[in-house]
């Protein structure tokens, strides 16, 4: 009698760790599910490949990247999928109706006939010299069409970007999202 009621209450324990180890087990994969849905359709975090953005963005940087399903701004830096092999990062210069001109004597970019203020970008004004490539350049001045941006590289000199027809004006619903944090290297952990 004595043994059947040891074995009852050794039975009733197994029970009681058992279920304990399937509640947390279910907490923890409703937590890693969470975790992937917000990663798959809020955030992401990009690698930075090249240096078609430096002094900003530099290669192998890190950068948590919003998927804001909004019309990207003028300023803002967006990564941009199924333009090239691989996404890349650029920043918008001109959105739908506005006009992109270049200057190359005074190496800016003009948007409606005006200069873009760059400082307000981190970069210098001036920078923009006339690419020397072997790609086929986009005829200027061009008219963003309806439903898409135009963007450049913060490198000017290297960033292949809407200047050239192998990308041109870009769709919206190519931009995965906005750049808003810098991840990694940690001696660059910010806002983008």
């Amino acid at each position: 009698m004595m043994e059947t009621a040891e074995n009852g209450r050794q039975s009733k324990k197994r029970r009681i760790t058992a279920s304990i180890f399937l509640d947390w087990v279910e907490e923890l994969v409703i937590a890693l599910s969470l975790i992937a849905v917000v990663f798959t359709f809020c955030f992401r975090v990009i690698t930075v490949s090249g240096t078609s953005m430096v002094p900003n963005f530099e290669d192998g940087d890190r950068i948590l990247v919003v998927n804001t399903h909004s019309v990207p701004k003028q300023g803002e830096v967006v990564v941009i999928v199924n333009v090239l092999d691989e996404p890349i990062i650029k920043r918008v210069i001109a959105t739908e109706g506005q006009t992109v001109d270049f200057d190359y004597a005074s190496r800016a970019v003009l948007v409606d006939g005006q200069p873009v203020d760059e400082t307000a970008f981190g970069l210098e004004n001036g920078i923009t010299e006339y690419p020397y490539t072997s790609f086929e350049l986009v005829d200027f001045p061009q008219t963003v069409p309806k439903g898409c941006i135009f963007v450049l590289g913060d490198n000017r000199a290297v960033s292949e970007d809407s200047r050239y027809q192998i990308i041109g004006m870009v769709d919206q619903r190519d931009v995965l999202g906005k750049a808003v944090f810098h991840v990694f290297p940690l001696n660059r952990l910010g806002p983008a």
